[in-house]
């Protein structure tokens, strides 16, 4: 369509919300299906944080906000990384987004030239690659196994860069690996870096919460401090307090980074909803023993889930150290044939399979940059989970 400019050509839909999408439209036409695509906890938002909203509204806060935020959010997310992380930002340092998907969407388009090149580890977020070819940039795939915990070294890292190197993004726990990177692993990286002073680093701490068997969460501008000039510390509300559908995120960074990313979005969405800012307030500043039973919740699916994935031939499973994820190879049933007798070629054949056959909608491992693979979402009930692993038991058994 020649309307239609380079850069939009460059990118393609969201394979997740693809998958999603898809699944709905055979529930609404009358099919079993078991969505498994969608990276949303399944739990409401807490009430106070629901009431907070309704205040605000009754108040009348329905006008606009700065375009970075209000006054009281971004003093609400400096508290929150100074008492969670130890990282130390001014409110001026703080942009507030819809969602944590317009935080990287903003800091690309404002520091991304064409032929830039931006590093990201394999199996990625399957945003991350698009927003840079968007921004005309060129995103650099660093592929992990899960013989290496799905996570990228010093040595790797190292000869990933190039004089092109603009950014590395790193996001922790992972979408779709669940894999993190522990303090001395990212200690490792940081000294990469400081002998690389042209490389900024996005961190995407959004998962920060969800983690599990006594984890310790760390982010890089914490294990190095002297890499907090030429880092964006990107968090936001929508997994550890179930709010995707107010679209907060947030990040802190340099001033000058700030200011440019506020240039962008005054000219796109202004500002994410007062109301959600003002929800997103009382979310940073309220009580989070919530989360206590969440983790525990999510932490019994993600153990059920392995061990019924790993007992089912031809599926290999690594168990995650965080978010809500798991992602198994299906080397196993690559070559087989369906009972139709068509051949599955590849990770998409699976899922397209899986989906047609028993009705569980997960999302192939090409979308993320690694196969063959796919990704599950177990933020969903145990009953559903278990449904599902039955379902996908029987399409693997079918396969010869």
């Amino acid at each position: 369509m020649a309307l239609l400019s380079q850069a939009v050509r460059r990118i393609k839909p969201s394979p997740t919300i693809a998958m999603t999408t898809r699944a709905a439209e055979m529930k609404a036409a009358g099919r079993d299906v078991i969505g498994l695509a969608a990276g949303e906890p399944d739990f409401d938002t807490p009430d106070h944080i629901k009431e907070a909203a309704i205040a605000a509204i009754r108040r009348g806060e329905t006008k606009y906000t700065p375009v970075h935020g209000t006054k009281a959010l971004r003093e609400a997310i400096c508290a929150k990384f100074r008492r969670e992380n130890g990282i130390a930002y001014t409110s001026d340092e703080i942009a507030v987004c819809g969602g944590g998907k317009q935080v990287l969407f903003n800091a690309i388009l404002a520091t991304v030239d064409p032929g830039d090149e931006v590093l990201i580890p394999a199996p990625y977020w399957v945003s991350y690659p698009d927003i840079v070819m968007l921004a005309g940039g060129a995103p650099i795939a660093m592929p992990t196994t899960a013989e290496m915990g799905f996570k990228i070294g010093p040595v790797q890292l190292q000869r990933a860069i190039t004089p092109r190197t603009k950014w590395l993004i790193l996001n922790s726990p992972a979408n779709p690996t669940g894999a993190a990177y522990t303090r001395d692993e990212l200690a490792g990286l940081a000294k990469v870096l400081l002998r690389n002073p042209k490389v900024w680093v996005m961190v995407d701490d959004i998962y920060e919460h969800l983690t599990y068997d006594g984890f310790q969460f760390a982010s890089l501008a914490q294990v190095e401090p002297a890499l907090k000039s030429r880092t964006l510390t990107i968090n936001g509300v929508s997994k550890a307090y179930s709010m995707t559908g107010w679209r907060v995120g947030y990040a802190g960074g340099p001033i000058d980074l700030i200011k440019a990313m506020a240039n962008v979005q005054s000219q796109s969405t202004t500002h994410t909803s007062s109301i959600s800012q003002a929800a997103a307030v009382a979310a940073l500043n309220g009580p989070m023993e919530f989360l206590t039973g969440w983790r525990k919740s999510f932490a019994e699916r993600r153990d059920f889930v392995v061990d019924r994935l790993n007992a089912i031939p031809g599926l290999t499973c690594k168990k995650p150290q965080g978010a809500f994820y798991v992602y198994p190879s299906c080397q196993g049933a690559i070559g087989k044939k369906t009972q139709q007798g068509k051949t599955i070629a590849n990770d998409s054949d699976f899922v397209t399979y899986l989906l047609e056959a028993e009705g569980v909608a997960v999302v192939q491992g090409a979308a993320f940059g690694v196969e063959p693979y796919f990704r599950i979402s177990y933020a969903t009930s145990m009953k559903a989970l278990e449904e599902a692993c039955a379902r996908i038991a029987r399409v693997c058994a079918a396969l010869k």
